[in-house]
């Protein structure tokens, strides 16, 4: 079973901008509300894993697969056989603006049932973000 999922946004932000925003892990809090307590235990990096607790929910540890400055990271969680995959890339475009996206891949038995958990708040994290890039 896999489900997919994408959302973008644009923001009047540099991916330089974006991304001080995406790599400083304890500040995820500062624009996305699913988050009620974050750790990450290492450098933003391939390889590195943090521990995330949603607002009434159990912690879960996720692990950076892909880190590349100014342009992308994915991060991955598994959950009971179910793969989560969610990158979040930023794409340049002109005159110091930048298209924020967030797409999601989730295999395995719970991946219809995940994914829209997952993804509901995607629109609203994203508004965050984009106020936050471009204040």
């Amino acid at each position: 079973m896999m489900w997919t999922h994408e959302e973008s946004i644009e923001a009047a932000a540099t991916p330089e901008r974006i991304w001080k925003l995406f790599s400083d892990v304890a500040g995820w809090k500062r624009w996305n509300t699913g988050i009620e307590h974050i750790e990450i235990h290492g450098p933003f990096a391939a390889g590195t894993t943090f521990t995330m607790q949603p607002p009434g929910s159990e912690a879960f540890e996720s692990r950076l697969t892909l880190v590349r400055e100014n342009e992308a990271f994915t991060d991955e969680t598994v959950i009971d056989g179910t793969r989560v995959e969610v990158h979040h890339g930023i794409v340049a475009l002109d005159e110091g603006r930048s298209r924020i996206v967030y797409s999601t891949t989730i295999s395995g038995p719970a991946a219809a049932e995940i994914g829209p958990f997952v993804t509901e708040d995607f629109r609203s994290v994203l508004l965050s973000l984009k106020r936050l890039a471009e204040g």
